[in-house]
């Protein structure tokens, strides 16, 4: 008896030491959040065998918490889901920042009967283990009906380490998109700079001639820019150009892109559009230009006028620097002759 204990302990043990090192080996090999956080959540489920298991991530601009990752029958309808901070066990873990093992949920008030309602789940026990870093709460995860009788200290002390290992993945995949933001992004404006349009107009182009969509390109140009620079300075300036990249980004749809292309130029690209629906875009946006005024925080109420060029794809350039090109030598018809309007390539300026 006492070697078959012995033979069990140590093969517990080695089972231990193998989930460890493919986590470890997963955290080291990959900066993907979502592999990472896969593998770590199924060494989990393999070693504590609950019924079904979840990752709940915060979502720091709501306080709530929503399901990431989740398996069962229930995944799909947990989607759509979202706790309050606070809310349930989970969110109890959250906003605490401490662990939680509720062996029985129906004896425990903080338990949140909506999500059994909504599933039709039956729970009957909970283990909750915090993400945290920096003494922030990343997320939580969420043991659904494991064994209560195998779960011990040792136990607890595995599912903090690898909910630890889940932490620095979630810290590590920040950092990394954060990199990435600085070295897309024009700092003055917020929007993304020259180097990453021509990346995403590529990636378009490619997009597009295989399935056969067009899409446009807005080429914007602010008309007597250097004007505010002389009078005002160039302070301003730079707050009047953040001003307008928020105004520009605000009048268009998630799927589009703005980019400041360089001084007081920018281009809009609008995916799986054509040219009367770019019109459309191209109209509102020099009617905003037209009807608005800027810097009203500074007491400067300035009005800006843009002279704007528009072309298609595949209908004007096929590829990413002749749609450019087009679009920009539409502009300058417009800023050489009327100002404050928009040209369409074929078509000429706007009447």
């Amino acid at each position: 008896m006492l070697n078959e204990a012995s033979d069990a302990g140590y093969g517990r043990y080695l089972e231990e030491l193998s989930i460890f090192h493919d986590v470890a080996k997963a955290l080291t090999s990959s900066l993907n959040l979502d592999s990472v956080l896969q593998t770590i959540m199924d060494k989990i489920s393999a070693y504590f065998q609950p019924d079904t298991w979840s990752l709940l991530m915060v979502d720091e601009a709501s306080d709530e918490l929503y399901f990431a990752i989740a398996v069962g029958d229930a995944a799909e309808s947990l989607k759509a889901v979202r706790l309050k901070m606070g809310e349930g066990i989970a969110g109890w873990v959250a906003k605490h920042r401490e662990p939680l093992v509720v062996p029985d949920v129906y004896t425990d008030p903080r338990f949140a009967k909506r999500i059994d309602e909504m599933t039709r789940w039956k729970t009957r026990s909970i283990i909750c283990i915090p993400l945290v870093s920096k003494h922030r709460a990343l997320g939580v995860v969420q043991l659904i009906n494991v064994d209560m009788k195998g779960f011990a200290e040792n136990e607890m002390a595995i599912l903090q380490a690898l909910a630890d290992y889940a932490a620095i993945a979630i810290d590590n995949a920040r950092a990394v998109e954060k990199i990435q933001e600085l070295t897309i992004t024009d700092d003055c404006t917020g929007l993304y700079n020259a180097r990453h349009l021509y990346k995403t107009l590529e990636s378009e182009v490619y997009r597009s001639a295989r399935f056969g969509y067009e899409f446009t390109v807005l080429f914007l140009d602010l008309d007597h820019f250097k004007t505010v620079n002389d009078t005002h300075g160039h302070l301003v300036g730079s707050r009047l150009l953040n001003e307008i990249g928020y105004t520009i980004k605000s009048n268009l749809r998630l799927i589009d892109y703005a980019f400041r292309y360089g001084g007081d130029e920018f281009v809009v690209l609008l995916p799986q559009t054509g040219k009367e629906a770019a019109l459309v875009v191209a109209r509102r946006l020099r009617d905003v230009f037209r009807t608005g005024t800027f810097l009203k925080g500074d007491g400067l109420n300035l009005n800006i006028r843009a002279s704007m060029g528009v072309a298609t794809y595949p209908e004007d350039a096929k590829t990413a620097h002749e749609i450019i090109r087009q679009a920009d030598e539409m502009m300058y018809a417009v800023k050489n002759t009327t100002r404050d309007n928009v040209s369409i390539a074929q078509y000429g300026i706007l009447s």
